[in-house]
């Protein structure tokens, strides 16, 4: 599965999470917003479809501490 990691820009703002939560998580359609996240597979960054924000992107497998707030993504 490829990952898209993007600043959360609008944290702290009504339904976007605390102030913490500064990362957000792309998945397939879905979003993700976290406090922390940690990448132990290969990176690279891309620009997204606006042509505006940049993502660090990632292939592999996404599971949650939900203790810390963080993202991890691990190979297959």
């Amino acid at each position: 599965m490829k990952y898209k990691i993007r600043f959360n820009k609008t944290r702290g703002q009504e339904g976007r999470g605390t102030v913490d939560h500064v990362w957000r998580i792309f998945e397939d359609g879905k979003e993700y917003l976290v406090k922390h996240f940690k990448v132990n597979v290969p990176s690279f960054s891309e620009i997204d479809e606006s042509g505006v924000d940049w993502n660090l992107c990632c292939n592999g497998v996404l599971t949650f501490d939900k203790e810390t707030s963080t993202a991890i993504f691990n190979g297959k």
